[in-house]
């Protein structure tokens, strides 16, 4: 797979991201919906012959497209390149578990909250996981947590015994059943996360994870390991996770509540690694998970403090838009002024996004970036009252000199009136830049509309520093 070569006659190859023990993983462009991708060239194990692994990647590229959740990365599509194959997943700019290093008990809740959540909407739809790591846990930038590689590991046969009786793959996060021959279920899921997050707060995992595969397998199935020392309010939760008999564990959805409450406190933000549209989220949100910070991003240059400035106009009003909503959540209504195309004010009864379904937010953010940067005059038609308040003039002024504007991750509804979106546009400059935003929607007459678009992050496309490989440049998966 080479830069700029059309894969399975629609997505564009553009940037390798990195490459692991299951394969090499490459941002596209998928040329027929206009869309940024990943694209995961499967590594075929030894003895599997071509044609079935390509059928298996299929099948299981099928099962993963079944998980559809805020916190699990979404299978697209599932082709053959070159005998080989490839899965197409959603993009998603972010760091893995694994580079994130150790972590306060706190900000280890959080992420496993939101992992223990998607784990149990796959289990709900018979999907099993079977490969639950931290390399497979990816952070991004405004601190949301989302599982990748739904049944991968079955697909081309890593992490279990083969036919040829070789351990393939780590056994340090597998659950005993599994290390000693059982099939893997929701419960091996619940200990592999429990492992997971043990790593995340010990810097290791529960059986160690040394060079001998074998040795490792061996612990493993006996189920000994040392009690966690660093986990404060979360050992209980982790124990329970880590119980030896699978019967005797929590199921996922029972162990997500477990790490929901209590509500672990708020820490510093995570700060980025580098590439683009990562920084750290500037507050915190019920998704959203605030960690220790790692490193200082470099300051950003003139040119990149005024990409964050393209939507400047409309986001002065987001503080009091947001305070706003914060007082109609639970039901009530609040009028606002609505300033028309003619200038003349009218009012307006608007309600919370929260009666409306996720899936009404995700389309109302979809139909208002599919309008942009060229009808400007369509997306303010479904602009908010607060967004408004701006005039249409000003409002088409902070669009100008965008263009090829793309949406590259989602939209996801981060709350019951709040939606992330990954963004890429050449600016005024043109620069090609990566944006997160965060917007806050309002109902008016019962349509949501866009009432707060806010910069959660910026940064110019291919600001890298080198090219990092292995697991930790595994950032589309």
């Amino acid at each position: 797979m080479d830069e700029g070569r059309l894969v399975a006659g629609r997505y564009r190859l553009r940037t390798r991201l990195g490459a692991g023990a299951m394969g090499v993983v490459w941002q596209a462009f998928d040329e027929r919906l206009g869309r940024v991708v990943a694209l995961k060239r499967l590594v075929v194990p030894e003895g599997v012959p071509t044609a079935d692994a390509v059928a298996r990647a299929a099948r299981e590229g099928r099962i993963a497209a079944r998980v559809q959740h805020p916190n699990a990365v979404t299978v697209h599509d599932v082709v053959e390149d070159d005998g080989r194959p490839v899965l197409v997943m959603e993009y998603v700019p972010a760091r893995t578990l694994a580079d994130v290093g150790v972590l306060p008990p706190d900000a280890v809740a959080r992420i496993g909250a939101q992992v223990a959540s998607a784990l149990a909407a796959a289990h709900a739809a018979g999907v099993v996981h079977r490969d639950v790591k931290p390399a497979n846990v990816l952070i991004t930038a405004d601190g949301t947590a989302k599982i990748g590689d739904f049944g991968i590991a079955r697909a081309v046969g890593d992490v279990a015994v083969t036919r040829t009786g070789l351990l393939a793959g780590t056994p340090a996060y597998l659950s005993p059943e599994v290390a000693r021959g059982a099939e893997p279920g929701p419960a091996s899921d619940v200990f592999a996360l429990g492992a997971t997050l043990y790593a995340a707060v010990e810097g290791r995992p529960p059986f160690g994870d040394g060079d001998n595969a074998i040795a490792l397998l061996h612990t493993v199935a006996a189920g000994r390991f040392d009690p966690p020392r660093n986990a404060g309010p979360l050992t209980g939760v982790l124990l329970e996770a880590l119980r030896t008999d699978p019967a005797t564990r929590p199921d996922m959805a029972r162990l997500a509540e477990l790490l929901r409450s209590p509500a672990p406190a708020p820490a510093p933000a995570l700060a980025p690694a580098p590439g683009p549209a990562l920084a750290p989220a500037p507050a915190p949100a019920a998704t959203r998970l605030d960690l220790a910070v790692p490193r200082s991003p470099s300051p950003p240059s003139s040119s990149r403090r005024r990409a964050v400035l393209v939507g400047a106009a409309v986001l002065v009003v987001a503080g009091s838009t947001l305070a706003a909503l914060a007082t109609t959540r639970d039901g009530g209504t609040a009028t606002g002024g609505a300033t028309s195309s003619s200038g003349a004010t009218t009012t307006t009864t608007t309600t919370a996004a929260a009666e409306v379904t996720a899936e009404r937010l995700r389309q109302a953010v979809t139909d208002y970036y599919a309008l942009l940067p060229d009808d400007t005059a369509g997306a303010w038609e479904v602009l908010g009252p607060r967004m408004r308040e701006q005039g249409p003039r000003e409002y088409a002024k902070a669009w100008h000199g965008v263009r090829d504007l793309v949406v590259t991750a989602g939209p996801e509804a981060t709350g019951p009136d709040a939606v992330t979106v990954g963004l890429e546009f050449t600016n005024g400059d043109d620069e090609r830049i990566a944006e997160t935003r965060g917007l806050a929607l309002v109902v008016v007459d019962g349509v949501p509309l866009v009432d707060a678009e806010e910069v959660l992050s910026s940064d110019r496309v291919g600001e890298e520093e080198g090219d990092d490989e292995g697991d930790r440049g595994e950032r589309g998966r």
